[in-house]
């Protein structure tokens, strides 16, 4: 007779092999056909509304890992929310405007200048879809389930309308305004940026010292002296109207050889070092406040440098007194108009000297440093010049030095409501703590925000001029455009003409002959996105405001986080959200920033070509991603490994499922075994901690007891001594129906826990469940934990018994090593508990042997030969029966029945009742 046919193998389709580059753009398709966001939608309708909303990304180019990071994270979250109580839409989002798609279609050889500037914009909105369109193809292969057909886009009529409200909103408060200042400006942008729209990076420059002559001491100095300034940009040298001290600072006169220097008294050691000075001779001492209004000259100007005091000034670095240049610094104007300087800037939008720097008229600001650095030799004036290294702003989009440059914009003037601001930044929520004092530290040393940009694509800035150049801003003219652009578009303000865009009959005191000019600026890109609380939350009836969640990359509290609250605590008095989730940048292997000059870049379409979307799924849920996250290929084979562990646990209990039927075979609670009670309470406790760690967005702790449950819990023990039952016993026997039954709540709970990571994996698995009544394991909801009956004395009792199982394989595998057994069903084994209490724990445990998969397991008062070890002491002997040919287990029974000698009598009896037709 052929033993194998009475066993009853596990059986299954589900296959081993994930294959899920092959099988996920399947899943996917099915999705799209049965509309699963709209039927996830519809069936928790009227459950308590959870919105996180999108940060948009910029339509431009392939997806990153940095967008794969942050998509992914942002799925777990809404898909959890959905089986968890909520009514959970995730509407998706795209920033359309902005420099790189106008350098995009420059690229592609547009020429710009040969069409009107509605055509350009045109082709710009044109590219910018098709790069969305590019873009939600692939979010979509990451399997984010959202509204796709339906996206927010900040290029459309209803979104730029909303802006022009916000914008109106900002200005009728009077948060609003026009004004000369200097503000980052980019040359290879030929525009005005925000501080948001900065990166560090470093750069060499030139580091010269330079002698200002007295001209008029004021009784305080003999004329005979030169003030030293340092300067890391010999470029702003045209442009210096004053030299600032600070007030309560001690200045000295140093007297080196013929000539006499001031410093500030605490940097002369530093100044003489650097100016290698011999035996310098501290002549005179003075207060900064003492030298307010004496008078200096220019080094190769006719031109008085004014002496002012500034509380900025510092011995950090330089020479304790600093080159003033109102047109060229933030500090610089400041002070200077405080002392009624003017506003010189003879630098034009291009980066190029104009005739108000004579002498250097038509050159390159960079390049002026070496011809302004020679002049200042040629009259003696430069008394020092090296080089250095130091991190200096660059446009983050042309990734080119910036400069500042006073020029006339529009602001946004955060000051007038910033402590509105921080006591919203003190009520929200933050994921992680830090963020808080990050942002707070931001917007608490913040000013103005520069809204305005010289370039095309972009909402314009809804401002008319009258005759006299007065800018008009009005409910009435807001209304209007903003009702203008929701039905025309924002290209009207190109192709109109002022008179059109304004109300019929408008009127005003500033144009007396009815005649308007427009704003040709456009708003800045964080002014767009940063609206979407209007533009997106307010205009959809499906969201709310403020939303439950933002998250996004740790650089978006001076990007997006930044912009949204501070729009949004101007218009409203709130900020636009609750809670405030970031995560940290994507980098290599080794922790290097991936960059395409290193050869370094990961690229998920990679990852999913070759391992499939739940591997990379999975590895977000593996890393800690509020901090900097590593990926690499050796990183993603070990984040496979974890896969396959947990995807083959899965397919041993289906196989194992296949002749259960739930409401057939089902065994009520109190009638389980009590292992299969134990392991049923071990899964309430992963239920508890795997929904707790959901509630807090911590996902590496559900990934990691996950996988421990499975590896651990699960295929080393429950998996492993169950085969004995599952396979041997007859088909409806008690014990193995109760096991068959806390494998089908395992599988179907730890599906559910994992759904909102392993999108595609889990509706798989779904679909192999017996008995499940849903189309979708996307339509289900999440388990709660559930009571256990005697929960305290079955976990006190079967904890311990772990412990004791821990050391009975300590002495197996030291049996095994010591060649006294092979396998462990080769072993009798005899156990002399340490104590009472585990004496009688142990003999209250029926078949013992086959918990610890051995043939025989003896419960002992004493054994001569018994190996101590933490909590019993054991003895490990090769079992002397005969090995039983369909248990494989080893029994002096072997060979005592006449009709089956090969088997032992469990299984004997088995056969003889269950499979006698085989003989």
């Amino acid at each position: 007779m052929d033993f194998k046919q009475t066993l009853l193998m596990p059986k299954t389709e589900f296959p081993m092999r994930g294959n899920l580059p092959n099988k996920e753009p399947k899943i996917q398709e099915n999705w799209d056909d049965v509309d699963i966001y709209g039927q996830v939608q519809k069936r928790t309708e009227g459950r308590p509304l959870f919105v996180l909303h999108d940060g948009p990304p910029y339509a431009n180019g392939d997806l990153h890992m940095g967008h794969a990071l942050n998509k992914i994270l942002k799925d777990f979250i809404v898909r959890y929310k959905s089986m968890a109580g909520y009514n959970a839409p995730y509407v998706p989002g795209w920033d359309t405007h902005g420099l790189p798609i106008e350098q995009a279609l420059a690229k592609k050889k547009v020429n710009r200048k040969k069409m009107s500037v509605a055509e350009f914009r045109q082709k710009c909105a044109d590219y910018a879809l098709q790069q969305v369109d590019n873009q939600r193809t692939q979010f979509k292969q990451l399997g984010v389930r959202g509204d796709w057909d339906n996206p927010y886009i900040t290029l459309t009529k209803d979104y730029e309308a909303a802006q022009i409200k916000v914008f109106g909103e900002m200005a009728k408060k009077g948060y609003i305004y026009k004004g000369l200042k200097p503000v980052y400006w980019s040359p290879s942008s030929e525009s005005a940026l925000a501080e948001a729209e900065i990166e560090y990076q470093d750069k060499r420059s030139p580091s010269i010292y330079v002698g200002f002559d007295v001209k008029d001491g004021k009784g305080l100095l003999n004329g005979d002296e030169k003030f030293i300034i340092w300067t890391t940009t010999p470029w702003t040298i045209p442009a210096n109207l004053a030299i600032a001290l600070h007030p309560d600072l001690e200045y000295a006169v140093v007297k080196v050889g013929d000539d006499k220097f001031i410093i500030a008294h605490e940097m002369l050691n530093t100044v003489s070092d650097a100016l290698e000075w011999e035996n310098p001779e501290t002549v005179q001492s003075f207060k900064g406040k003492e030298a307010e209004h004496i008078v200096a000259t220019h080094p190769f100007y006719d031109r008085d440098s004014l002496v002012i005091l500034g509380e900025h000034v510092t011995t950090e670095s330089g020479t304790g007194l600093v080159h003033t240049a109102p047109g060229h610094g933030e500090d610089d104007f400041f002070v200077g108009k405080e002392y009624g300087l003017d506003v010189l800037c003879p630098v034009d939008e291009k980066g190029y000297f104009t005739d108000e720097a004579p002498g250097f008229e038509g050159l390159f600001y960079d390049a002026a440093n070496k011809e302004i650095t020679q002049k200042l030799e040629e009259v003696g004036a430069l008394l020092k010049l090296n080089f250095i290294t130091h991190s200096y702003p660059h446009d983050w989009r042309t990734k080119k030095p910036t400069i500042f440059r006073a020029t006339n914009q529009w602001f946004a003037s955060i000051k007038d409501f910033r402590e509105d601001i921080l006591k919203e930044i003190k009520r929200i929520k933050w994921f992680p703590n830090w963020g808080e004092t990050r942002l707070y530290n931001m917007v608490r040393d913040r000013e103005d925000w520069c809204i305005s940009r010289q370039r095309t694509w972009g909402v314009p800035i809804p401002v008319f001029y009258g005759e006299d150049r007065t800018p008009i801003i009005t409910d009435e003219t807001i209304t209007h455009v903003s009702n203008l652009f929701r039905e025309h578009g924002s290209n009207i303000w190109f192709e109109w003409d002022a008179k059109d865009l304004l109300p019929e009959g408008f009127t005003s005191e500033h144009s007396p002959n009815g005649t308007f000019t427009k704003e040709t600026d456009i708003m800045d890109v964080w002014f767009d996105s940063g609206s979407s609380h209007e533009g997106v939350l307010e205009e959809r009836p499906e969201l709310k405001r403020p939303a439950d969640v933002y998250l996004e990359g740790s650089d978006q509290y001076r990007g997006w986080f930044n912009s949204s609250l501070s729009t949004s605590v101007a218009v409203t008095g709130k900020a636009p959200y609750e809670a405030i989730i970031s995560h940290g940048f994507a980098l290599d292997g080794q922790g290097r920033k991936m960059s395409k000059s290193v050869g370094n870049v990961v690229v998920p379409a990679k990852i999913m070509k070759q391992y499939g979307a739940d591997i990379l799924r999975l590895w977000v849920a593996s890393v800690d991603y509020q901090a900097d996250v590593r990926i690499s290929d050796d990183i993603i084979k070990q984040v496979s490994e974890g896969y396959r562990k947990i995807r083959n646990t899965f397919r041993f209990m289906l196989g194992n499922l296949h002749d259960f039927d739930p409401n057939k075979h089902a065994v009520q609670e109190q009638n389980l075994h009590e292992v299969d009670r134990y392991m049923l309470l071990r899964l309430q406790e992963l239920t508890k901690k795997v929904r707790d760690a959901y509630d807090n967005y911590e996902f590496s702790t559900i990934y990691h007891n996950v996988h421990n449950f499975c590896s651990i819990d699960l295929s080393a023990f429950y998996l492993d001594f169950a085969k004995d039952i599952l396979y041997i016993e007859a088909a409806d026997k008690n014990r193995r129906r109760s096991i068959q039954t806390v494998y089908h709540e395992i599988v179907t709970s730890l599906v559910k826990l994992l759904a909102p990571i392993l999108v595609h994996t889990t509706e798989e698995i779904w679909s192999y469940i017996p008995g499940v009544e849903e189309s979708s394991v996307q339509l289900t909801d999440l388990p709660d934990p559930k009571d256990v009956k005697d929960k305290e004395q079955l976990k006190a009792k079967w904890d311990n018994f772990m412990e004791i199982r821990d050391d009975v394989l300590k002495a197996l595998e030291e049996a095994r090593a010591e060649k006294v057994i092979g396998k462990s069903l080769e072993a009798r084994i005899s156990i002399v508990p340490n104590n009472n209490e585990t004496k009688v724990l142990l003999e209250n445990i029926e078949q013992l042997h086959q918990l610890f998969i051995v043939s025989e397991a003896n419960v002992e008062d004493n054994h001569s030969e018994a190996k101590e070890y933490d909590h019993v002491k054991v003895h490990v002997e090769k079992h002397t029966g005969d090995r039983c040919e369909r248990c494989w287990v080893a029994s002096d029974t072997v060979g005592t029945d006449n009709e089956y000698p090969e088997l032992c009598s469990r299984c004997a009896d088995i056969v003889k009742e269950h499979y006698s037709e085989l003989a």
